[in-house]
């Protein structure tokens, strides 16, 4: 990390099992980021869901960890959160003087966003939702996606490709200039 950074501030990455956490956490990261990925196996089959998401054949099990510098005095750490709810004890951890979250849905699966924007809600992290782009997902207008989310006015709705390191970085622009605005970040000159 630079010898000016003076700073950091903790972001997480949030949302349901298979949304592209571990993804977005390693477009954004500025390190190798730390992945605690592990094996898909047959005792996860009766639990996790994998219609839609054939191909996925590793879960994070406790959390994914990267960090940016957001300017020379200040550094992101990002927390990307497991999606399952067998894994929340390690959430209520993870967010803990969190900043604030981004909490990535899936358009394909709304319904399975419910439960982790409850939880941003009863901790008060503020969050901004980044909807990710899957080849398959429809296109809805921002307000279906509030009244389907049940979202207040304030809440950001962004749109971003968690694979896409320049769509990440304009998504995290987003995100800190909505922090920045509601004088939860002040960030330093």
């Amino acid at each position: 990390m630079p010898s000016t950074v003076q700073g950091a501030v903790k972001i997480l990455i949030t949302g349901p099992f298979g949304v592209g956490k571990t993804t977005l956490v390693g477009s954004l990261s500025e390190i190798a980021p730390l992945r605690t990925e592990e094996t898909m196996t047959a005792a996860g089959a009766g639990v996790d869901d994998l219609t839609g998401r054939p191909d996925k054949t590793t879960t994070t099990v406790a959390l994914d960890f990267g960090r940016i510098t957001l300017n020379p005095r200040l550094a992101l750490y990002l927390f990307g959160t497991p999606g399952q709810q067998r894994f929340w004890p390690l959430w209520d951890d993870l967010s803990r003087g969190a900043l604030g979250a981004i909490a990535l849905v899936d358009a394909r699966r709304i319904e399975e966003s419910f439960d982790v924007l409850g939880r941003l809600e009863e901790q008060r992290i503020p969050f901004a939702i980044a909807v990710n782009s899957f080849p398959d997902s429809p296109s809805y207008p921002e307000e279906e996606l509030r009244v389907a989310l049940d979202l207040l006015p304030e809440v950001p709705i962004l749109r971003c490709d968690a694979r896409d390191r320049r769509a990440a970085y304009d998504l995290l622009i987003d995100f800190v200039s909505h922090l920045h605005s509601t004088s939860v970040l002040e960030l330093p000159q």
